[in-house]
C-alpha cells in the first residue's frame, strides 16, 4: 500500500472533526476540504460567512461539513468566555476576549479546545504566527513542561531516497533547540514515524561534521544528543553526528563513514536549528521534488497543523489526513 492510500485509510477508521479558518480567504483550503469530504477523511468545520461562502462554492452540502460564523454564531459568547477564561492571568479582559473571538484563527483554535474539533489545519494564507499564537496561549502542551516542536513529511519518488518517506525535524518550532530538546524532538519524531509507518525508524543526527571530521558547537551538541538519545532509546537505530549525505546515500556513507549503524538509510532527519531545517525542507520540496507534508506540530494537547503558503492542494489534503490521525491517537 503507498503512503496515500495507507494514511486517507488510517483516517477513516477513526473520523475526526477538523477545523479550518481560512475557508472565508483560500481556494486552496476549499478545494482540498471539497476532496477531504469526498474521501470521508474528516468531518470539516470551516469558518467563514456561509452565505458567501455558498454563493462563491456551488457544492458545499455534505454531511461531513459545517459552516460557523464567528460574528453570528451561537458558539461566540462561549468561545469569548473560554479565550477570556484560559488568558484572564495575562491580563485579557472580556472585551479584549470577544474581539479575539471574531478573529477566525482565535474562534477555531478555541473550537479545538472546548472539543467541537479534533484539530486545526491552517496556514495556507498568512503566517506561522496566525496559527501558532492562537494555539500556544489556547491549546498548550501537554503539560506545562512539554516541548512544542514540529516535523515536516516528504514523499514521492526522487533518485536518492527512491520512494521511501523522510521525516524532518524541527523546522518551524524550536529556534536553537538544547541536546536535551533535540532528545526530545527526536523522540517525538520516532513516535510519529511508529504512527504512520511500518518500517523501522533510523534517526540521524545531522550536521556538517561526520563521526568527528569536524569540529565546532554545533557539532559537539549534535554529537552528545545522539549519545543521550542512544541510552534513553536504545532500541532505535540512531547515527550521530553524521552528514545529510552520509545518512541518504549508501555509497557515501561506504565511503565516509562505513562503520555507521545507518547505511545510508536515514528516514528521520534531526536538525541543528531551525534555519537548518527549514532550509533542508524548503530545498526536498523545491529541487528534491518531493511533496512536503506539514509542519506537523508536536506535543500540544491536541492536534495543529501549520500548512505551508507554499502547499498544493494535495499536500492540503494529506496533512489533514495525518492531522486526523493524529487526534485519534492524542
Amino acid at each position: 500500500m503507498n503512503f496515500k492510500k495507507q494514511i486517507f485509510s488510517m483516517a477513516r477508521q477513526d473520523v475526526k472533526t477538523l477545523v479550518f479558518p481560512e475557508a472565508n480567504f483560500s481556494d486552496k483550503i476549499m478545494s482540498a476540504v471539497k476532496i477531504i469530504t469526498q474521501k470521508g477523511l474528516a468531518k470539516v468545520i470551516l469558518i467563514g460567512d456561509q452565505s458567501s461562502l455558498f454563493v462563491k462554492y456551488s457544492s458545499l452540502e455534505s454531511s461531513f461539513l459545517k459552516i460557523v460564523n464567528p460574528a453570528t454564531s451561537e458558539l461566540g459568547s462561549e468561545v469569548a468566555e473560554k479565550i477570556y477564561e484560559v488568558r484572564k492571568h495575562k491580563g485579557l479582559t472580556t472585551e479584549d476576549a470577544k474581539t479575539l473571538a471574531l478573529d477566525p484563527y482565535y474562534f477555531a483554535a478555541a473550537l479545538v479546545l472546548l472539543d467541537y474539533a479534533d484539530g486545526m489545519v491552517s496556514g495556507s494564507e498568512s503566517i506561522t504566527s496566525k496559527t501558532y499564537r492562537p494555539a500556544l496561549e489556547l491549546i498548550k502542551g501537554k503539560t506545562n513542561e512539554s516541548l512544542l516542536s514540529s516535523a515536516m513529511i516528504f514523499i514521492g519518488k526522487n533518485p536518492l531516497v527512491k520512494n521511501r518517506p523522510i521525516l524532518v525535524s524541527d523546522c518551524a518550532l524550536v529556534r536553537q533547540p538544547t541536546g536535551g530538546q533535540l532528545v526530545d524532538i527526536a523522540k517525538k519524531g520516532v513516535d510519529l514515524w511508529k504512527t504512520l509507518f511500518f518500517e523501522e525508524p533510523r534517526v540521524a543526527f545531522l550536521s556538517y561534521s561526520t563521526n568527528g571530521s569536524a569540529e565546532g558547537d554545533s557539532v559537539v551538541k549534535m554529537r552528545n544528543a545522539c549519545k543521550l538519545f542512544q541510552v534513553e532509546c536504545p532500541d532505535v537505530i540512531s547515527e550521530g553526528e553524521i552528514q545529510l549525505d552520509v545518512a541518504l546515500s549508501p555509497k557515501v556513507q561506504a565511503k565516509k563513514f562505513p562503520e555507521s549503524k545507518i547505511k545510508g538509510d536515514a528516514n528521520i532527519l534531526i536538525v541543528p536549528d531551525i534555519d537548518s531545517g527549514n532550509i533542508l525542507a524548503k530545498s526536498m520540496q523545491t529541487v528534491g521534488g518531493l511533496l512536503s507534508i506539514g509542519p506537523i506540530s508536536l506535543g500540544f494537547k491536541k492536534p495543529i497543523s501549520d500548512v505551508s503558503r507554499s502547499a498544493s492542494v494535495e499536500e492540503i489534503v494529506l496533512i489533514s489526513a495525518l492531522t486526523a490521525i493524529q487526534a485519534q491517537v492524542e
